[in-house]
């Protein structure tokens, strides 16, 4: 069981090597598991209290750690305090600034070589004192599954993720077999080839010729194969949607019949359309609108930043109206100087995903399929159809029909507050933002006395005289780090301009948000507009009280067309130093490189080809990975499952302890407390013969355990009321306690073995036990104090 259980955690630790550049680190840390299994392997053998063994692994473990990296930190004291706190402290605290610097596969620095290391060692030590101090394997798959899913999910698309779910799982399956093995061998049945002259072909355990695997091995191992064999290969031959833009299929969570949508971040799902063509053309449309450089096509919105990414919220869904609902805070003066304008879109056949692209705010849709409203974004996503599948837009034609708005920048400029809901909402940050976000927001806005003239302000900075350069070979990646990085660098391309002004905007009380979408295209000479993959784009939307939801610009780049109400040029009664972004018609052919050959492989690394793609590069470019967040989460995680197996664990202690002892009574108290977890409560007052029967009628057991129950009861019987000197070895005890217990807990339904396995009934007699040493405490100290006197002086 030792060494399986190191074994397990070893595997398991190749789901990290995806993480760093070297692997060399997985010899340290087979060497080092090596050492904390033998110390615990040695402590059992003394035998040491399980507290002591955990003490003793713990302690050589750090001390091999300490070791293994003195003089690695820069020394900030003298003497053995310093050698194994302070350096060993400070080392860890590079390890985590490494991890925050440097992108996925990192360097591996001593700090962070120090972190695989003693997470690591951690993990092997939960596994070590579930599956071999506490002898509960099945247990020692939550740390085994903690490892694997933080490096899984921080590896994400560095390849090679079936062969380390192959490792884990092999792993964990073997620990599993092993105690599988140890538990009959400890019952005395013949787990190993024997001879057959001995054993008889038809009792199963016999071996066959050559001293080969009996039938429960093989058939252990035979499902340990299958079961891995199908985790790896179901997932691949089931049918999945097109990983179209924004990729249906991808999100997690299905609208169904009225559920909410947890959207993914769109600017993941962008990638995979990118990697298959470059520049395609996804949409066709047809519309009636006066301004044709206002017609941008809007997907999502993303609305919540946590310091890594900007995402959707997850909201409730509802039924399409006939008629959408108005659009949140905009005034009946500003609808009054708007017109209807009516769009007919046709999607390729080869664009699936489930948001539905549409002008903004829509005011009708007609369309085929399920679909449901998602209110506050005002965005249409596909319906559940089935089991893995949704509705998407794939081929699909539909009509919109929206609002053409018309603000003027004095509209803009004489809003009142925006309402407090929608302020509190939208004005969230993270912890994390570093602080030149809002210095420089402040910086730039100074002199400014409203929002309109902040905002104008912000969009200018970015696309005029803030000196930024539109440039898709950087890799900024978009966390609270990532912008601090683009405002020092000054390059980056739509994802980097939009995201920090809609962050800088939050900074200064400005409601914002960022939406995702197309830009209005090229015309055609039919009339008819071509969207491509280079048209996708992403702009701030920031909120302003009467007029609603507004666009800004701040992206730098050719082709895209600035609103009218956010041109310098209007009126304004402060200065405003900015000048006009130059702009060019969307009727006219665009500027951009459109051969496929001039998309080098950088740009679909950034998820941006030919500028306005998109892609969230969650590994290398959000400021690098959220250590303190994955190291708390996963504690976190840890702490409330050991919580939750504690009184599992306490009755698989107390049982095993009962059982161990051979003696009658308490095994009859065992099979009591065995009843009362699945619903059956002791009743003191009946006689060991009435109490087996209670419980044979309530516990609805069958023939077999009934009469398991009777042969206990009738010991304790023995046990109780035999003459001295008669025998009363029982050596079924066991076995007919542990029967009794299965039938009981089979009897009791799905929920019932739940309720009984994690939260026993029985457990009640800890407190019992508390109450009572708690009550004979303070009689002691009663009794103690009562033999105290005090003299008195003066008396008599």
């Amino acid at each position: 069981m030792t060494l399986f259980a190191m074994l397990a955690t070893l595997l398991t630790s190749w789901s990290l090597a995806p993480l760093v550049e070297s692997s060399g680190w997985l010899l340290q840390a087979a060497a080092l598991l090596g050492v904390q299994a033998a110390v615990g392997a040695g402590a059992r053998r003394v035998p040491l209290a399980r507290s002591l063994t955990v003490a003793a692994q713990l302690l050589v473990s750090l001390l091999m750690l300490a070791l293994l990296f003195a003089g690695k930190a820069e020394s900030t004291g003298s003497g053995p305090l310093a050698f194994l706190v302070t350096d060993f402290g400070a080392l860890f605290q590079q390890g985590v600034r490494d991890v925050g610097e440097f992108a996925i596969p990192a360097p591996t620095t001593d700090g962070i070589r120090l972190l695989l290391l003693a997470g690591v060692l951690l993990i092997g030590l939960l596994v070590d004192v579930l599956a071999v101090t506490v002898r509960t394997a099945a247990a020692a798959g939550l740390p085994l599954l903690a490892l694997y899913s933080v490096a899984a999910g921080l590896s994400a698309g560095q390849g090679g993720a079936w062969f380390s779910f192959l490792l884990a799982g092999g792993g964990y399956l073997m620990l599993l077999l092993s105690e599988g093995r140890d538990r009959l061998a400890q019952w005395g049945r013949v787990f190993g080839a024997a001879p057959s002259g001995r054993v008889s072909a038809a009792s199963g355990y016999g071996g066959g010729s050559g001293g080969r695997a009996v039938a429960p091995v093989r058939t252990g191992r035979r499902i340990g194969v299958a079961a891995l064999g199908l985790a790896l290969a179901v997932p691949a031959v089931l049918p999945a949607l097109g990983g179209g833009m924004l990729g249906g299929g991808e999100d997690g969570s299905g609208g169904g019949t009225g559920g909410t949508i947890s959207a993914v971040n769109p600017l993941v799902s962008l990638q995979s359309s990118l990697n298959a063509q470059d520049n395609r053309v996804v949409l066709r449309y047809r519309t009636d609108s006066p301004q044709l450089g206002e017609q941008y096509l809007r997907i999502l919105a993303l609305d919540e930043f946590n310091g890594v990414k900007w995402e959707a919220s997850g909201r409730p869904l509802t039924d399409v109206p006939e008629r959408l609902p108005a659009p949140s805070g905009l005034s009946e003066r500003v609808r009054e100087s708007a017109s209807e304008v009516r769009t007919t879109v046709s999607a390729s056949d080869t664009y699936a995903q489930r948001y539905l692209p549409m002008p903004y705010p829509a005011t009708q849709v007609d369309i085929g399929g399920k679909w449901r409203f998602e209110p506050a974004g005002r965005t249409l996503v596909g319906d559940q159809l089935g089991k893995d599948r949704f509705q998407n837009v794939q081929g699909a034609q539909y009509t919109v029909r929206s609002l053409l708005l018309r603000p003027t920048a004095q509209q803009l400029q004489s809003a009142p507050g925006p309402n407090p809901f929608v302020q509190a909402e939208y004005t969230k940050l993270p912890d994390n933002l570093p602080p030149v976000v809002a210095d420089t927001a402040r910086r730039v806005t100074a002199g400014a006395r409203d929002d309109y003239t902040r905002a104008v302000r912000l969009q200018d900075f970015f696309a005029v005289n803030g000196g930024f350069r539109y440039d898709t070979k950087v890799s900024s990646g978009t966390g609270s780090q990532a912008i601090a990085r683009f405002l020092n660098d000054k390059e980056g391309f739509c994802v980097h301009f939009a995201f920090s002004m809609a962050a800088m905007s939050r900074t200064l009380g400005i409601p914002a948000r960022v939406a995702v979408g197309f830009t209005p295209g090229e015309k055609q000479s039919d009339g008819s507009v071509n969207v491509s993959m280079r048209d996708a784009h992403a702009w701030p939307e920031l909120y302003f009280e009467g007029i609603g939801w507004t666009r800004f610009e701040p992206t730098p780049r050719a082709g895209i067309s600035v609103p009218d109400y956010s041109r310098t040029e209007a009126p304004a009664p402060q200065p405003s130093s900015p000048s006009a972004l130059p702009s060019q018609p969307v009727a006219q052919p665009s500027t951009a490189p459109s051969k496929a050959d001039e998309c080098p492989p950088e740009l679909k690394k950034l998820g941006e080809c030919g500028g306005p793609a998109l892609k969230q590069d969650t590994a290398s470019g959000s400021g690098g990975l959220p250590v303190g967040a994955v190291l708390g989460w996963t504690g976190a995680t840890l702490a409330v499952l050991v919580l939750l197996l504690l009184p599992l664990l306490w009755r698989g202690r107390v049982r095993a302890r009962r059982l161990g002892s051979g003696e009658v009574l308490l095994a009859w108290r065992e099979l009591g407390d065995a009843a009362w977890d699945v619903g059956v409560p002791p009743d003191g007052a009946l006689s060991p013969r009435g109490a087996a029967a209670r419980v044979v009628l309530l516990g609805r057991l069958e023939p077999e355990t009934a009469e398991a129950v009777h042969r206990v009861a009738g010991a304790v019987e023995r046990a109780l009321y035999a003459p001295p000197g008669a025998d009363l070895s029982y050596p079924g005890l066991t076995g007919d306690v542990l029967l009794a217990r299965a039938g009981l807990l089979a009897g009791a339904g799905r929920g019932g073995r739940l309720r009984a396995l994690l939260l026993p009934r029985s457990a009640a007699r800890v407190s019992w036990a508390v109450s009572a040493r708690w009550a004979a405490l303070s009689e002691r100290a009663a009794a103690v104090f009562g033999r105290i006197r005090i003299p008195l002086r003066g008396r008599g």
